[in-house]
């Protein structure tokens, strides 16, 4: 397979993007996809990415910058396109994207019993930290659970 074209999200990815993350086991009872997008795309639209092959959605991420850290969440890649580097190229895209931002380091948070993706990112260079990561739930009308 050639590489695959990088772009931002547009609203009619959306559909196809939310049913990606449903595939890839990335929603969870606690966050809204909808309103995941609709939050990215209020704030950031511009580091919302997909990749696309021969025009079909296969991977999407979104990324972070708050003039401190970057971030990474919703990496997901289409199970038929998986252990192909898309998901290596869309995190180098990613990082190049931040670096031009002036982003100097960049985190993730990836669940404690997802090994594989734990795998996938110290394969290309990412390692734990030595940090908590502690939250609160702001919106109280979500649910909470944050297991």
């Amino acid at each position: 397979m050639q590489n695959p074209v990088i772009r931002t999200f547009r609203w009619d990815d959306e559909a196809e993007v939310i049913a990606l993350w449903q595939r890839s086991g990335l929603v969870v009872p606690w966050n809204d996809p909808r309103a995941d997008i609709e939050r990215k795309c209020a704030d950031s639209p511009d580091l919302f990415f997909v990749a696309l092959s021969d025009h079909a959605l296969i991977a999407s991420c979104m990324a972070g910058y708050d003039g401190h850290r970057g971030w990474i969440y919703y990496l997901a890649v289409d199970n038929a396109y998986r252990r192909q580097g898309i998901a290596t190229i869309l995190v180098e895209y990613v990082e190049a994207a931040l670096v031009r931002l002036g982003c100097p380091k960049i985190d993730l948070m990836v669940r404690n019993n997802n090994e594989g993706v734990i795998a996938f990112y110290r394969s290309i260079g990412y390692a734990p930290d030595p940090v908590t990561v502690l939250g609160k739930r702001l919106i109280k009308d979500e649910p909470h659970d944050f297991a």
